[in-house]
């Protein structure tokens, strides 16, 4: 688990922006409205996107080899396996990255947002946002165990 935060943290301590779509929506409209940051936005948003959708897909994959390794030969039993799998590390992200890390955070911050306290510490959006990727998990979760279900 710890990979996660060696892939993820660097970059946003570097470049927070990177990640905006991840913020929270109030931060979200400050730094559209911030000059700094004009025009930049909408090609983040654009990029996260793709960047999302392949992950999904290729997600899918390993998790259907690993659930295969790991001896789930049907449907239900893959389905069971990628979708706890993915789980556990959605609710580590919710815990540790968001709650703990992103809320508490000054480092974090995005310049020019400083003083948006309330909207950084506010754990419902992540929340929110773990219900979503939950969802998310689920469909991944289907695509993997329909990948397993294909080989004997």
């Amino acid at each position: 688990m710890g990979s996660v935060n060696i892939l993820i943290l660097p970059r946003l301590y570097r470049d927070p922006v990177s990640m905006i779509m991840s913020y929270p929506p109030q931060v979200r409209e400050r730094v559209k409205s911030l000059p700094q940051y004009k025009g930049t936005i909408r090609q983040v948003a654009n990029k996260h996107i793709a960047t999302k959708t392949i992950g999904a897909v290729l997600i899918s994959f390993f998790l259907a080899i690993v659930a295969y390794f790991s001896g789930a030969r049907d449907f239900l039993s893959a389905f069971f396996h990628t979708f706890i799998l993915f789980f556990v590390v959605n609710i580590y992200d919710l815990l540790v990255l968001d709650i703990l890390l992103f809320c508490h955070s000054k480092r974090l911050r995005i310049p020019g947002t400083e003083d948006m306290d309330e909207a950084y510490g506010g754990y419902f959006f992540h929340v929110i946002g773990a219900v979503k990727g939950t969802a998310i998990g689920a469909a991944i979760a289907l695509l993997s165990a329909g990948i397993v279900s294909l080989f004997p």
